[in-house]
């Protein structure tokens, strides 16, 4: 990838080469093997005015399926219809990713662009719906697929900072949450 310098590095400096090498026009083999172990991702994208919308996407690991170093389907099981995302990409394709492997402090980052593809589509290419703990709505409705502009691996401070991980944490949350209600329409 090239790097240009932009005004945030006047004031805050420049990345280390190792950093800008990172950042890649494919996926590294590392960034495929995260993704085909990652049960969770969200998927960020615009609409044409830059309104942004972040959706979290989920399954057994793996069902985010990696094609080649360039492409992947991204499958969608029925959810709540709002099809936000969906709206978002007939005015703008691009999208970008982000995975997460429960207990691991790395993510992997994938930016590119997306396509619809129906449910012909993900059988050709034998996608299924890959989910704990299915209900009776945990069926494919259509995917996309994501052609990779970039890709790297995040650097682990951010979850480090979050701790997000500490299962103390987590054992409290879920014995008295912090949270006193659910949200709207749960």
């Amino acid at each position: 990838m090239t790097f240009t310098t932009n005004r945030f590095h006047d004031v805050h400096g420049t990345p280390a080469d190792s950093t800008v090498g990172k950042v890649r026009d494919h996926m590294h083999p590392w960034v495929q093997e995260f993704i085909r172990h990652s049960p969770f991702a969200v998927l960020s994208t615009a609409d044409a005015e830059g309104n942004c919308d972040a959706s979290p996407k989920g399954g057994e690991p793996g069902f985010v399926k990696v094609l080649d170093d360039r492409h992947l389907i991204l499958p969608d099981v029925k959810g709540n219809r709002l099809f936000q995302s969906y709206e978002n990409l007939d005015a703008n394709p691009h999208v970008a990713l982000c995975f997460l492997i429960p207990g691991l402090a790395h993510s992997a980052r994938v930016n590119g662009s997306a396509e619809t593809v129906d449910l012909t589509a993900l059988e050709e290419r034998e996608v299924t719906a890959q989910v704990y703990n299915p209900d009776d709505r945990a069926a494919l409705e259509q995917g996309l697929l994501i052609t990779v502009d970039e890709a790297y691996g995040q650097c682990p401070r951010a979850l480090k900072f979050s701790d997000l991980w500490d299962v103390d944490t987590i054992a409290a949350n879920r014995a008295a949450s912090p949270i006193s209600t659910k949200p709207p329409g749960v």
